[in-house]
């Protein structure tokens, strides 16, 4: 015998709702109670029932996908940082759609066109320049975990770098150290007097090897390194090490992205932990009030407090 196939209806009875109520939850309309929302929710996890998608797309005029732009996924922080904002897309009963770009303007274009046909929404994680957002096409958020604020009108969730860079200068004037070098765009950039190591486009372990080599080269007298990625900082470890240099006796580092990498390293790496959780589910839910209609008018933005996680690659041996 063939099982039962659970309906709408079965849902509707369960809750002891309406037929239109269960539509308005699982359409994610706005002002429905929250005991509503819970009692539907409750009965769908419970019948197992999975609505029409594609039934749902002709009602409601859209595709239940997001697109999730970023410039690529071999930077940790970046990766787990995509992975939790599609974790918290499918949690609201939405598909999420990865697009790297890796820096190809044609290509980001390309995705920028869709919005509205292929994706209700776009994320664009981590991107210096977006192409302009007119009113035609769905809503777009800016989730912004290293990059500096941005004025090109998007809705902007992002990392509180202002406190970044507080923590970091009481924990290092705590520490006796008063001549930092900022290696890469980070925290500490145009915030204080401290030299910045540029980059380029290389954000990884041999690129902070290699930094760290000219920053202590170039600015005699540098007693702490603050790394624009926890990627750059386990490099930058590495390249005191082959430069005779001990950390932290003569030379602090701090990364930022509180990767486990940095946990075992050996000294074990201070960071910043920029909270990749709280930045996806605050990006969300944004996107989802706008395409609610909950939100209207101009930009929002929401920045999320950092933590600093203090190691032994300032604080010394056993700090961990």
């Amino acid at each position: 015998m063939l099982p039962m196939r659970v309906t709408m209806r079965d849902v509707a009875a369960r809750a002891g709702v309406s037929l239109k109520t269960v539509s308005r939850v699982v359409n994610r309309e706005p002002h429905i109670r929250p005991e509503t929302q819970e009692a539907v929710n409750a009965a769908i996890g419970d019948l197992g029932w999975t609505p029409n998608s594609s039934a749902r797309s002709l009602r409601t005029g859209r595709t239940g996908v997001i697109g999730i732009v970023v410039t690529e996924l071999r930077r940790p922080l970046l990766a787990a940082l995509v992975e939790t904002l599609v974790t918290e897309v499918n949690a609201r009963g939405l598909n999420a759609a990865v697009e790297p770009v890796h820096d190809d303007a044609d290509r980001l274009a390309q995705v920028w066109s869709q919005r509205g046909d292929t994706f209700d929404a776009l994320l664009a994680v981590d991107l210096p320049h977006l192409p302009e957002v007119g009113p035609d096409g769905g809503p777009v958020v800016r989730v912004d975990v290293t990059q500096a604020s941005a004025t090109d009108g998007c809705d902007r969730v992002s990392t509180d770098l202002a406190q970044a860079a507080d923590l970091i200068e009481r924990h290092l004037s705590v520490m006796g150290r008063s001549h930092p070098v900022q290696v890469g765009a980070g925290p500490l950039t145009g915030r204080t007097a401290a030299p910045v190591v540029e980059l380029g486009d290389d954000v990884g372990r041999t690129a902070g090897y290699r930094a760290a080599q000219r920053a202590v080269v170039a600015n005699p007298g540098v007693d702490a390194l603050v790394c624009c990625t926890d990627e750059v900082a386990l490099g930058a470890l590495a390249g005191l090490h082959a430069a005779g240099l001990t950390v932290p006796d003569q030379v602090a580092v701090i990364g930022f992205g509180a990767l486990d990498d940095g946990w075992f390293a050996t000294p074990s790496l201070t960071t910043i932990d920029p909270e990749p959780r709280a930045l996806a589910r605050s990006a969300v839910d944004l996107l989802a009030r706008r395409l609610s209609g909950e939100v209207a008018g101009g930009p929002e933005e929401v920045r999320v407090p950092v933590t600093l996680i203090r190691r032994e690659s300032t604080l010394g041996a056993g700090a961990r």
